[in-house]
């Protein structure tokens, strides 16, 4: 080994630790996807239990029990979700049949001035509940073999609820548990590099929770004031687009500006776009900088790669937990950066009597 250049030395040694790495990573995505049924709750519950701990830590403060506090906890997120859940759809419904009307003749609208293209999105539009049949038809197909999907899909949701409860209320005994898996003389850095995690996680539902909740409430009352249908639709659907950041905030946008195109002319669907890129500048400069200072930043490129790899590993759901779980991958860097690579950082002291 001597005989080969220093650089070489260098890349065969990451080489060595990269690619073992990756097959075991490779081979953990291949075994939850086995397991997804048992994977996905515990991750949706990862991501409750870090949006709903402060809630918990302020009960438990003021003197409830553990075990009640968890309880309440579970119960303030089933009410909360249950009519949020609701709401949108509700909205949806009222609202989703003015939502299409005005995508078929949005795209009319483009035939008109596009010629052949425009009549492939008007073709689209007018067979998009055709195209939705089809694909609901092959998607049931496809999972009738084993449990419908409602019965699975409601296991999921109790399930993950249930592991709410259990994580807030031990939680304590899980980072105890970590500690003992730990190898020898590692249980303090393996302990830091999971706090460093989930702080990372629950800074990150916390902050994309009240963006999104901003985004939605500005931009429906946006759409309320130009009288654009289905005003709160659009707004529901910008709520749910945000969890996926800069793809959804794109899609629901662009639906927003088609819609008011169709039902309300070019200069209100102008103004709808004014709307729509006045929220996403206001999200870009103010709201991402204060709200999420304190969580791990991400460069935008990083989270459209992550998107991108989440939906082709899990299609929708994977885009909504590929971001927070690259969030906490980096929280665990930022913490081993800190820990190993800070000593070689720090400037060297200057010489006696300096």
């Amino acid at each position: 080994m001597q005989v080969l250049p220093d650089p070489v030395r260098r890349f065969a040694a990451w080489c060595a630790v990269l690619l073992p790495g990756a097959g075991v990573g490779w081979v953990g995505v291949l075994l939850c996807g086995e397991l997804r049924t048992a994977v996905i709750p515990v991750l949706l519950a990862l991501l409750g239990t870090a949006l709903l701990g402060p809630l918990y830590r302020r009960l438990v403060r003021v003197g409830v029990q553990t075990s009640v506090a968890a309880g309440l906890t579970c119960v303030a997120v089933v009410a909360v979700v249950g009519g949020a859940v609701y709401i949108i759809v509700a909205a949806l419904i009222d609202s989703g049949d003015q939502i299409i009307s005005s995508l078929r003749n949005a795209a009319k609208s483009l035939s008109r001035h596009f010629g052949a293209a425009g009549t492939g999105l008007d073709d689209l539009a007018a067979n998009s509940g055709e195209l939705l049949r089809r694909f609901g038809g092959t998607a049931a197909s496809n999972v009738i073999s084993g449990v419908s999907v409602v019965a699975e899909s409601i296991a999921m949701a109790v399930l993950a609820l249930l592991l709410v409860f259990f994580f807030l209320r031990d939680s304590h005994r899980a980072m105890a548990g970590l500690r003992s898996l730990a190898p020898g003389g590692t249980a303090d850095t393996v302990e830091a590099m999971a706090r460093r995690a989930f702080a990372a996680v629950e800074g990150f539902m916390r902050g994309t929770t009240f963006i999104a909740l901003i985004d939605a409430l500005c931009i429906t009352v946006g759409l309320l004031v130009l009288r654009v249908p289905g005003a709160l639709g659009l707004g529901a659907l910008v709520f749910v687009g945000a969890y996926i950041p800069y793809l959804g905030a794109f899609i629901s946008g662009a639906v927003a500006v088609l819609v008011a195109l169709a039902d309300r002319g070019f200069v209100i669907a102008l103004w709808a776009l004014g709307v729509v890129l006045a929220v996403q500048v206001l999200e870009g400069h103010v709201l991402q900088p204060v709200i999420q200072s304190r969580t791990v930043q991400m460069h935008p490129a990083v989270v459209m790669l992550a998107i991108t790899a989440g939906a082709s590993v899990a299609g929708i759901l994977g885009m909504l937990l590929a971001v927070p779980l690259t969030a906490a991958a980096f929280g665990v860097v930022q913490e081993l950066r800190e820990r190993y690579a800070a000593p070689s950082d720090k400037p060297a002291a200057g010489p006696p009597g300096s």
